[in-house]
């Protein structure tokens, strides 16, 4: 296998005529980019361009929030002690904080559980159930979590607990008993929108809370920073009510009144005021991941929910600290990862690296990488005694979770999305999930000629690339999965001066131009093309603002580059 790897370049069909004539009073480029994302009208783009939430969002069209609304209210006029129990993960940090610092400000008497990463896995066990019985505890409730937790939800109506279970991932033949089960994946639910993060139906939850028992200067939207935060750093696609989510969150953001956030971006060097959802992804959702990869989550928690600034400030820079560590030790895993992939079976469709010394909490970062340089689903797993528990990595042609769900005969537990999920598994069946998920993937992808895809908007001359486009493209935001930033190619372009910059030289600067305007230009990770850059190139590309030491400046963020033809 080789890891520089030729990626297709796709351009979608032109717009249609007619929509081009619904969408008159926009130009060229900016309609043809307006009906790639499905937006054909101008009823369409304005409420897009806004980000506006589709219709049918009320909380209480999810299945089963008024049984989980009355249990919550019942509990708060009893004063009936209650629990949010979370995952380790921004995702389910963020929906932890959220649901905990809105039930309080209801007056509700309620503590936090985030199970360790380490000792006690992902979801509901029982032995947490147990300790939140004997403290007194009546209600809990689960948040991106307990989905696929059956056993453990019969334990808890044993243990004397009431169930209300929030969780977004795919449920697996049914849901478990319990109060209420919070998922618009599950059979029958109406909702819309089957893409929220974790944190965002606990945002649904409070909102439909809120709703029936107002608090006076307290209103649900006060938590759409974590919203934001979580929604993010989960990877769910930006579109729909998403991308509502993360514009209206992103602007709190911007006025920062939660002081762990403040603390977190200073440790970072980033300016909330300017932050977007690029920032989160990059920069503050690994730092509030790499508590819960490396240590305890709970460091995280506590961050985004104290109000002692001097606090915030050791916990930010703790995070800083961990996130340095997570880097390093994930380069090493990569390491020793790939010399047992290389050293495996040629031509394998799906790869598989596991170790005792791999450390569980980075393994996902270590198999996402994989899977972007090989093009294949990757698997790494740690080894521990009698298991292994492993995360995957997918690419869009093979849905990873529902390979597993055809092993599960084969697995402890398992849980996850089309593109990522992770299982634990008895090391006497691991040989025999491995023949039989080398099969599924051999059904799959077998004749398919793998390579990576990146698609561009539109190709267009490097001189009708405007900087009177920028401003629509900042309507654009907050872009990412589902909802990318428009990205275009330009043809025969002269390279006019060339370098490769940053640690290792692993980037790559250009000056480019068509002879009528010339663009500076930097291709992040393309170091590696600069013996062989040829005179002139074809290149894709976004378009931006570079803004550093006070100075602003346009330029192109390359993709890919190819020789001209």
């Amino acid at each position: 296998m080789q890891t520089q790897l030729t990626k297709r370049w796709h351009v979608p069909s032109p717009i249609s005529s007619s929509a081009a004539a619904e969408l008159a009073d926009f130009s060229p480029i900016e309609q043809q980019i307006l009906y790639n994302r499905g937006v054909f009208d101008e009823e369409s783009a304005r409420r897009y361009l806004q980000a506006l939430p589709p219709d049918g969002t009320d909380p209480f069209n999810l299945l089963d929030m008024d049984k989980a609304i009355a249990r919550m209210l019942q509990a708060l006029q009893a004063g009936d002690p209650m629990a949010v129990y979370g995952d380790y993960d921004a995702d389910g940090v963020t929906a932890t904080a959220l649901m905990v610092q809105a039930l309080r400000a209801q007056g509700a008497n309620v503590v936090e559980y985030i199970p360790n990463r380490f000792d006690e896995g992902y979801g509901l066990n029982n032995e947490a159930l147990a300790t939140l019985a004997g403290m007194g505890v009546k209600l809990v409730i689960t948040v991106d979590c307990g989905i696929r937790s059956q056993p453990e939800a019969l334990y808890a109506a044993s243990s004397g607990l009431d169930l209300i279970i929030s969780d977004h991932h795919q449920p697996l033949r049914g849901v478990p008993q319990a109060v209420a089960v919070i998922n618009p994946k599950q059979d029958g639910d109406p909702y819309p929108e089957k893409d929220l993060a974790g944190v965002g139906l606990a945002f649904k939850m409070v909102q439909a809370l809120y709703q029936e028992r107002p608090v006076p200067g307290v209103y649900a939207e006060d938590w759409l920073d974590l919203v934001a935060l979580g929604t993010v750093a989960d990877l769910v696609p930006l579109t729909g009510e998403n991308r509502a989510f993360v514009r209206r969150g992103i602007k709190r953001m911007r006025e920062p009144k939660r002081q762990g956030l403040a603390s977190l971006a200073a440790a970072a060097g980033l300016d909330l005021q300017r932050v977007n959802a690029g920032d989160i992804g990059y920069v503050l959702g690994p730092r509030l991941n790499a508590a819960g990869r490396l240590e305890s989550a709970l460091a995280s928690f506590r961050l985004l929910t104290t109000l002692d600034p001097v606090e915030a400030g050791l916990l930010a820079q703790q995070l800083e600290v961990q996130n340095t560590r997570r880097k390093q030790i994930t380069q090493e895993i990569e390491g020793q990862a790939e010399l047992q992939i290389l050293a495996g079976e040629p031509g394998a469709l799906l790869i598989f690296a596991a170790d005792k010394t791999f450390n569980s909490g980075v393994v996902g970062l270590a198999a996402s990488h994989l899977a972007e340089a090989y093009y294949r689903p990757a698997i790494v797993g740690t080894e521990n005694g009698e298991v292994t528990r492993c995360s995957c990595r997918s690419i869009p042609e093979f849905h990873i979770t529902q390979a597993l769900d055809e092993c599960s005969t084969l697995l402890l537990h398992h849980g996850g999305h089309a593109a990522a999920a992770g299982f634990t598994v008895s090391n006497a069946n691991l040989p025999q999930l491995l023949e039989q998920l080398q099969g599924i993937a051999e059904r799959e992808l077998g004749g398919r000629d793998l390579q990576p895809v990146l698609v561009a908007d539109l190709e267009i001359a490097l001189s009708d690339l405007h900087p009177n486009l920028l401003p629509f493209i900042d309507q654009l935001q907050p872009t990412g999965l589902g909802n990318p930033e428009p990205v275009f190619i330009s043809r025969d372009v002269k390279v006019r001066s060339s370098r490769s910059v940053g640690k290792d030289a692993k980037h790559l600067k250009l000056t480019v131009t068509d002879g009528k305007i010339t663009y500076d230009a930097i291709g992040f990770r393309l170091g590696h093309l600069m013996g062989n850059l040829p005179g002139h190139v074809d290149l894709m590309y976004t378009f931006e603002r570079n803004e550093y030491a006070g100075q602003v400046n346009l330029q192109l963020k390359v993709r890919d580059i190819k020789p001209s033809n």
